[in-house]
C-alpha cells in the first residue's frame, strides 16, 4: 500500500459532527463511567502522595541553540518538552498554569512546579499543540507566549486554529492525520507531521470530538523526533514507523492509566507505551532514545506517582536495552544527543 493510499483508507477518524477514534473499542468511556469511577474511588484508599522530595527538581542546562549536529530536550513536565533540534526550538503541549482546569480554585493541581521558569525559555521557533485537554492546552500559558514570541509558529490538529488565534497566537497551522508541512524558520528548516492518536477532545459539555487530536514528527536536517501527545495503545505505530521513520528520539506518555478499565483507551500503562516502542523502531536497526512523559507532574488517575519511573525502568532493563537510551529525566533536566543517526541511517 502507497502512502497515499494509506491516508485515504485512514480517513474513517472524520464524522459528520467532528472526530473518532477509528478503531474498535477506542471510544473513551462517557458520563456513566465517570460517575462509577467516582464512585468508586471514594470506596477504595487510594495511594497517599509521595513526599515533597520524591521528584526532585534538576536545573536545566539547554542553550539558548543547540549546536545543528545536536539533539536536544529539557523536560519541563507532564507532555512539555523544550526540543532543540539544531537550532530551530520546539515547545509541546505547553502548560505552566498551576492547575489543569478551566478555573484556579478547582482542579488537578501540579504536584511539582515547572521546572523551566517560562521567562527563562530560549526563543521558541515552533509550538506543538496535540489536542484542547486542559492539561496539553493552557490558556494563560498560550497567552504569554503568543506576547513572548509573536513570530513563533503554531502547530495544532483540525479544529483549533481558530481558539489559538483568539489567545494571541498569529501565526497558526491546522494539520489532519498523514498532513505534513515545511516551516522555513530564520535557524533552520523544520518539517512537522501530524500521525495518529487515540484519545478524545473536549473542553466543556457537549464539545465532545468536536476538534481532532494527534502526535506530531518532528524532523530537522539532522535528526527524527516524535511526540506522541496523549494516547492510547492504537494499531498504527507500525504504519506510523513506516511513513516517518526511523526516529532518533521517541516520547512517548507513560502515566494515567488507572483503573485500566475505564483508562485503557486513552491512556497507554508502561507496557503498553513499550510496545508502542518497538513498532515505532520496528523499521530502524539502531534503536532511538526513549523520553518518558505524562508522568509525576499532575495526579489525574489512581496508579501511586512514583509507579510509572519505575515500572518502566524495570521493564527496558527486563528487555534488556541500552541503558543510556531510557532517558528518565528528573523535572527540568535537559539531555542533549550528538550527532543524531537517523537520517544518515535512511539515507
Amino acid at each position: 500500500m502507497t502512502h497515499s493510499e494509506r491516508k485515504a483508507s485512514r480517513a474513517t477518524h472524520h464524522t459528520a459532527r467532528g472526530f473518532r477514534n477509528p478503531w474498535p473499542d477506542a471510544e473513551p468511556r462517557g458520563l456513566r463511567d465517570v460517575i462509577r469511577w467516582s464512585l468508586e474511588r471514594r470506596r477504595q484508599e487510594l495511594a497517599p502522595d509521595p513526599g515533597a522530595d520524591a521528584f526532585p527538581i534538576a536545573h536545566p542546562t539547554f542553550a539558548t541553540r543547540a549546536r545543528d549536529d545536536e539533539l536536544s530536550v529539557t523536560w519541563v513536565g507532564h507532555s512539555t518538552v523544550l526540543l532543540q533540534a539544531g537550532a530551530v526550538n520546539v515547545l509541546t503541549d505547553p502548560i505552566w498554569s498551576e492547575r489543569a482546569s478551566p478555573v484556579r480554585f478547582a482542579g488537578p493541581r501540579r504536584f511539582v512546579a515547572a521546572a523551566v521558569d517560562l521567562d527563562s525559555l530560549p526563543p521558541i521557533d515552533v509550538v506543538l499543540i496535540s489536542h484542547n485537554h486542559y492539561d496539553h492546552l493552557d490558556r494563560p500559558t498560550v497567552r504569554a507566549l503568543a506576547r513572548r514570541m509573536p513570530d513563533a509558529e503554531w502547530i495544532a490538529p483540525l479544529g483549533l486554529a481558530a481558539l489559538l488565534r483568539r489567545w494571541g497566537a498569529a501565526r497558526v497551522h491546522e494539520l489532519d492525520w498523514w498532513q505534513d508541512t515545511r516551516l522555513a524558520t530564520l535557524h533552520g528548516d523544520i518539517r512537522v507531521a501530524a500521525a495518529p492518536a487515540q484519545h478524545f477532545s473536549a473542553r466543556g459539555f457537549g464539545d465532545r470530538g468536536r476538534t481532532l487530536w494527534c502526535s506530531w514528527l518532528v524532523e530537522s536536517s539532522r535528526a527524527r523526533a516524535f511526540f506522541a501527545g496523549d494516547t492510547a495503545h492504537h494499531p498504527e505505530f507500525g504504519a506510523i514507523a513506516e511513513c516517518y521513520g526511523p526516529f532518533d528520539l521517541l516520547m512517548l506518555p507513560v502515566g494515567a492509566y488507572e483503573p485500566r478499565w475505564f483508562m485503557r483507551s486513552v491512556h497507554m500503562n508502561p507496557p503498553e507505551a513499550l510496545r508502542a516502542y518497538e513498532e515505532l523502531a520496528s523499521t530502524q536497526r539502531e534503536l532511538p532514545a526513549l523520553l518518558p512523559i505524562h508522568w509525576g507532574t499532575f495526579r489525574l488517575t489512581d496508579e501511586p506517582m512514583e509507579e510509572p519511573p519505575a515500572w518502566t525502568k524495570r521493564l527496558w532493563r527486563e528487555k534488556g536495552y541500552d541503558p543510556a537510551k531510557l532517558w528518565l529525566l528528573r523535572h527540568g533536566e535537559t539531555k542533549v544527543q550528538a550527532d543524531p543517526s537517523s537520517l544518515r541511517s535512511s539515507g
